[in-house]
């Protein structure tokens, strides 16, 4: 959304200036009528172009998901004890060891000072997602910012713990893949010439395998740096391809057809999507709002097509599970039939918290046994490797030595 700059002013006098996300000027108008202040001056604001760049690949601007969680935790209580919201979050900037984080927090303490509020100066910032600002939001306007910070922090703390099990379970065949090319590319550098050199002593025919190995390490021998370059900038591309529109797309079409990684990722962002809606709907997020948020917050570009989808229905009239069961594919009959169950006894909260906590489980069994799925994948895989590699390089050593 745009970043408009206003200037309003209250009944009594009293001039308030900041910052604020809002579709359209009208949208930014009603929001701050809603807090009993009336816009003067109002004046979309231009993003510079190093934010543009650098928040489009989400690299330089980051902060930790654990960053924001202890922020979330930390204020709560804080606010709770009495201290002032300015006071609270300078005690939070000298504990961060993150300057990145440091830098943020004075921003923001900065910003309060001057009258906007903590919602607003967050989503200036452009570090925090639209699940917290709207949250904070939420908890400013109904005056239980404490309650709706200790849900955020208990919504980012479980975000954080499904994340790292989904992660660390990649970590193991990652690391072996790696290790594999290396171990690959030192071979076809240092070992495969000395054995050519040997060959060509034999002076005898040469198997068409054989040859295609001896080749492709005379280019990798005799131009180390510009394989060394082809290897940084082929990673470097698919880096950068994945963040587009077109490669997310595709990564998301793929993770939906492989069998052991489709499991994975429709429990993930089911899990995601039970927790975070559930957590927007007690905070007290209008239904649409929180289908546009979750469209927002979930990586997946089929989900996020989705729940825009979903939004759209809502909108016109139609019910949260009719909307999700347009989908089969991405959401499960359990999802759906959950979410109606919540619908009709007006408890969709509570019913999404315990499917949040069903997948989380589910997610935790399943990340266990990737290992043990991967490993004799990963087996088989090196193991033609090296059997490729043994067979066109020693067979025609074999059959010299049985022709002496």
């Amino acid at each position: 959304m745009p970043l408009f700059t206003y200037v309003a002013k209250n009944n009594q006098g009293e001039i308030k200036k900041g910052e604020m996300e809002s579709k359209d000027r009208a949208s930014l108008a009603e929001a701050l009528r809603t807090q009993g202040f009336f816009v003067t001056a109002i004046s979309e604001k231009e993003e510079s172009f190093k934010n543009k760049s650098f928040s489009k690949f989400g690299v330089f601007s980051r902060i930790s998901l654990k960053d924001k969680m202890m922020f979330a935790r930390h204020l709560s209580v804080m606010l709770g004890s009495g201290l002032s919201l300015p006071r609270a979050l300078e005690i939070i900037a000298n504990q961060t060891k993150s300057r990145k984080f440091k830098k943020v927090l004075a921003n923001l303490s900065s910003d309060v000072k001057t009258g906007s509020t903590l919602g607003d100066s967050l989503a200036k910032q452009g570090v925090f997602d639209d699940l917290s600002v709207n949250m904070i939001r939420v908890g400013e306007i109904g005056g239980n910012i404490e309650e709706v910070l200790k849900l955020l922090a208990d919504q980012l703390e479980k975000e954080h713990s499904l994340l790292s099990k989904v992660r660390g379970a990649m970590y193991y065949p990652t690391v072996i893949f790696i290790v594999m090319i290396a171990i690959g590319i030192a071979m076809m550098t240092f070992v495969v010439p000395k054995l050519t050199a040997i060959f060509d002593d034999m002076q005898s025919e040469i198997p068409f395998t054989t040859q295609i190995i001896i080749s492709v390490s005379g280019f990798m021998s005799n131009h180390k740096l510009l394989v060394l370059f082809l290897i940084l900038f082929f990673s470097f591309s698919i880096f950068v391809f994945l963040r587009t529109r077109i490669g997310k797309r595709i990564l998301g079409f793929l993770s939906l057809k492989i069998p052991v990684v489709k499991n994975v990722v429709v429990k993930v962002n089911n899990a995601r999507f039970a927790r975070i809606y559930s957590s927007l709907t007690k905070s007290g997020v209008p239904v649409v709002e929180s289908l546009k948020i979750i469209s927002k917050t979930l990586t997946n570009h089929y989900y996020k097509k989705a729940f825009l989808d979903v939004k759209d229905g809502v909108q016109k009239g139609g019910t949260l599970h009719d909307g999700l069961s347009r989908h089969p594919r991405l959401f499960p009959v359990l999802v759906v039939q959950m979410v109606e169950v919540g619908e009709e006894t007006g408890k969709t909260a509570d019913v999404l918290i315990d499917l949040a906590r069903f997948y989380e489980d589910e997610i935790n069994q399943v990340t266990k046994n990737i290992s043990s799925i991967i490993e004799p994948v990963l087996m088989v895989i090196i193991g033609s490797a090296v059997g490729f590699f043994a067979i066109s390089m020693l067979m025609p050593m074999y059959s010299v030595m049985e022709k002496m």
